[in-house]
């Protein structure tokens, strides 16, 4: 693993959304733009179509999509676990233990994951991150409001929550499409595949905004400790994982990158709603975000091989 090729890597696949992000970030900074109305969209029409028009393109089977669930369920499992055993181990107080597990928990597997596994090993392998993502995003919206809520949301209005993410009628509609042989109009067609090419550079946009909005946290330690064993130990796991599932080359690819990313942005806005330490989650996604490319640049060229 040379410097050249550690540079290469960088220079093809991160620093291009390091500069579509950066730009969104410079936007929010010296431009009053609101960040929640364009996330809105992003949640309403741009993820729903992006996931539709990549599971009816895709070349998965059943099999294969169950496979990259059950690897996403067990990878938030096991992360979330460490995190909790790592936070008794250093003695953190209730809130900031539950505001580390929800950080390396959840990855940024939308925002970020998607446009890097594309850019770096094409719409095979973004179809396989697509599953990756849906799977996060219902369990971001089920088990970690939960997580985040300290009792304020009880398991019944958690699951219910499922049935208003936009994302889940995306996948059921394509499902549909699929079993059915259904072949779309040219004009819905061409609709769908104009907003799924516009999602990533809206998701990147929303990326750099909401990066804007950083608080510190003076407790060093939980943020260390979220950071680190986010970016240190999830590329470990998520290697072992996947030699235990057995993953292809492709979905290996795609799935351990995922399984990678720094904690989620998401993650801020449920922490601000549920008063769960939001300086500290903040501080954990900004960091974790800043300094991802030391830790995903050799394992994208590790992936390649």
């Amino acid at each position: 693993m040379s410097i050249n090729e550690l540079f290469t890597t960088f220079a093809n696949n991160l620093l291009p959304i390091m500069l579509v992000g950066g730009a969104g970030f410079l936007l929010g900074k010296f431009i009053s733009v609101d960040s929640r109305s364009l996330g809105r969209v992003v949640f309403y029409v741009f993820s729903p179509l992006l996931v539709f028009d990549l599971m009816i393109k895709s070349k998965l089977n059943l099999q294969q999509a169950l496979t990259t669930v059950m690897y996403t369920v067990s990878m938030i499992t096991i992360m979330g676990l460490l995190a909790f055993l790592l936070s008794k181990l250093l003695k953190l107080e209730r809130p900031y233990m539950l505001a580390v597990i929800l950080t390396v928990a959840f990855g940024n597997t939308g925002n970020y994951g998607l446009p890097l596994v594309k850019f770096a090993f094409g719409n095979d392998a973004l179809a396989v991150a697509s599953i990756y993502y849906i799977t996060t995003t219902i369990l971001f919206n089920t088990v970690g409001v939960i997580i985040a809520s300290l009792g304020h949301m009880d398991l019944r209005s958690a699951i219910l929550g499922i049935f208003k993410l936009p994302i889940v009628y995306g996948v059921l509609l394509a499902i549909l499409v699929r079993a059915f042989g259904i072949e779309l109009p040219l004009p819905v067609s061409r609709t769908i595949e104009i907003a799924a090419n516009g999602a990533i550079p809206v998701m990147l946009i929303l990326l750099g905004l909401e990066l804007t909005r950083i608080q510190w946290s003076h407790n060093f330690r939980a943020l260390g400790l979220g950071v680190f064993t986010k970016l240190l130990f999830a590329p470990l796991i998520g290697l072992l994982i996947a030699s235990l599932f057995g993953l292809g080359h492709t979905a290996r690819q795609a799935s351990v990158l995922e399984a990678s990313m720094p904690a989620a942005v998401a993650t801020t806005v449920v922490a601000t709603e549920y008063q769960l330490e939001p300086s500290l989650v903040t501080a954990i996604v900004f960091l974790g975000t800043a300094l991802s490319p030391l830790t995903l640049t050799p394992l994208l060229v590790y992936l390649a091989r």
